[in-house]
């Protein structure tokens, strides 16, 4: 995999759904290549934390437009993310394999009581990652002319945004009535 497509697709399928987003909040341990993609937004400010239970409880309420989450996912943290996110806001996280059905069931239950829309989608390889939002829907709210206008991008576009969502019928049928679009 091509070390530009992870963080081009972890960070532009959230800030080119978000409406209007200001502020956002990266948690890994390794931002840097991340960061390197906010910043061909403008007049967005990011903020970054490390990995880890501790440093969630210190977020301020109602304070990012999208978070993006590399850092370790249970009901606990989720808490913590959602208080810290704004109304309507997104949220992407890393999950387990999708083959690994059981484990993303109860974790999709657990954003279920946070978010309207959970959608997985590819992030690179056989990455994936979840699209939890609070109001867009990935794919019908997509800010196009913010999608085309990124200068700098080596795979992301506004073409790769939709089909990144697009998932095989084993997968759409075992998680029928789990992932909310």
């Amino acid at each position: 995999m091509k070390p530009f497509i992870y963080p081009e697709m972890m960070v532009h399928v959230a800030l080119c759904t978000s409406k209007d987003p200001k502020k956002i909040l990266l948690i890994s341990d390794k931002v840097e290549a991340m960061q390197g993609e906010v910043q061909k937004h403008q007049n967005i400010e990011a903020d970054t934390i490390g990995c880890g239970i501790d440093l969630l409880r210190d977020l301020q309420d109602n304070s990012y437009d999208v978070i993006i989450n590399e850092g370790s996912v249970d009901a606990a943290s989720l808490a913590h993310i959602s208080r810290a996110l704004k109304e309507d806001a997104l949220l992407v996280t890393l999950h387990p394999s999708l083959d690994n059905v059981q484990e993303n069931k109860n974790l999709m239950q657990v954003l279920a009581n946070y978010f309207k829309i959970i959608m997985p989608y590819n992030v690179g390889g056989e990455k994936t990652a979840l699209l939890c939002s609070k109001e867009y829907h990935p794919t019908a709210d997509i800010i196009l002319q913010r999608a085309d206008m990124l200068d700098g991008l080596e795979y992301y576009n506004c073409d790769i945004h939709p089909a990144a969502f697009a998932m095989p019928n084993y997968i759409r049928k075992e998680y029928l009535g789990i992932i909310k679009n």
